[in-house]
């Protein structure tokens, strides 16, 4: 019995950095900013790294540093790349007997350029980590106290549905980080998904879009979330700090300082991850409710985690161990709490 699954993508990664890497603000980009090389260049390299990634694997690692019993459950290509993210699991101590071992696809691959001030780019090829198919996964050996799924591509939206309805029989316990594809399932889908789901972690851009909500009334967005789960809402909203909602208590937490941000790949995993960690280390692995302090401590986990690895290239370079945790610089965060 494995304290957490965490199930997504596994990803090969290599992270390039250049001087020559500007950003500027255009409007005909849908960030509002874009990434800008010259073009007909020969640009120097300023930094060449080569790691791996993808949310179920950096989640893994994360439960696995903070002594949890874990494994994962992704999709590689029989390939070098696909080879390394084994490697690399089972020198975390991470189980990867549920690893799909994929015969047509190569492994996803990631290409990141990273300008000087820590933003960047991410060109994906999602490989065969876009192509989960439920037959091949052998839900005897799914025995786990928690799910941890991150974000599954296009093609593996049929394996999400039923892969819920199969936690909520064995009353396993689910946390989820959705992306885009789950997300554009709809507001009416998801009233449906959050009764079988006990934790869901997004940024504030992805709760306003799930909830239907406007950006900016955080209130709003968690009324939805409150009225349609019985669990744990959390929103990160970047600098602005985290919000997190029980149904009774609302809690806003800032940011731990970060002495230099590196690299925000893996930041998102980084948390979600921690935070989870946290609530299962105060309350419990089995736990259905969570004191207030366990939510604060899960909060600081979380924040930490996230602030450890922006400060360093690679989603997995600076997770955080137990014993990391424990260092004077994590002690403090400012968290308030709202009665809802």
């Amino acid at each position: 019995m494995f304290d957490v699954i965490t199930i997504g993508t596994a990803t090969r990664d290599v992270f390039i950095k250049s001087e020559a890497f500007k950003i500027l603000a255009d409007a005909r980009f849908s960030t509002g900013k874009a990434e800008c090389l010259s073009l007909g260049s020969k640009i120097d390299i300023d930094n060449l790294i080569f790691a791996t990634g993808g949310g179920a694997t950096n989640t893994a690692v994360a439960f696995a540093r903070q002594g949890f019993k874990a494994a994962c459950l992704c999709r590689v290509g029989e390939d070098s790349g696909g080879k390394d993210i084994i490697e690399e699991l089972i020198k975390e101590g991470v189980f990867t007997g549920l690893v799909v071992n994929d015969k047509k696809n190569m492994t996803a691959y990631s290409i990141i350029l990273s300008s000087m001030s820590g933003e960047r780019t991410i060109l994906v090829h999602r490989g065969a980590s876009g192509f989960f198919d439920q037959d091949e996964i052998r839900t005897e050996k799914l025995k786990s106290k928690w799910f941890y799924i991150t974000h599954l591509s296009a093609d593996s939206a049929e394996f999400f549905d039923p892969l819920l309805d199969f936690a909520k029989e064995k009353d396993v316990k689910v946390a989820i980080n959705p992306g885009e594809t789950q997300i554009k399932l709809g507001k009416n889908a998801w009233k449906e998904i959050l009764k079988k789901v006990n934790i869901i972690i997004l940024n504030r851009e992805e709760a306003a879009e799930l909830t239907g909500e406007n950006y900016k009334d955080t209130k709003k967005i968690f009324s939805v979330f409150d009225g349609l789960m019985d669990g744990l809402a959390v929103m990160t909203d970047g600098p602005n700090g985290v919000w997190v909602s029980d149904g009774k208590i609302i809690y806003k937490a800032g940011i731990y300082k970060e002495e230099k941000v590196i690299d925000r790949t893996g930041a998102g995993d980084a948390f979600g991850s921690g935070f989870l960690a946290g609530l299962l280390r105060k309350s419990g692995k089995m736990a259905k409710i969570f004191s207030p302090e366990a939510i604060e401590y899960a909060i600081k986990l979380g924040s930490a985690n996230a602030t450890s690895v922006v400060e360093h290239i690679g989603a997995k370079n600076k997770i955080l161990t137990q014993e990391d945790f424990l260092d004077k610089r994590w002690e403090n965060l400012d968290i308030k709490r709202e009665n809802i």
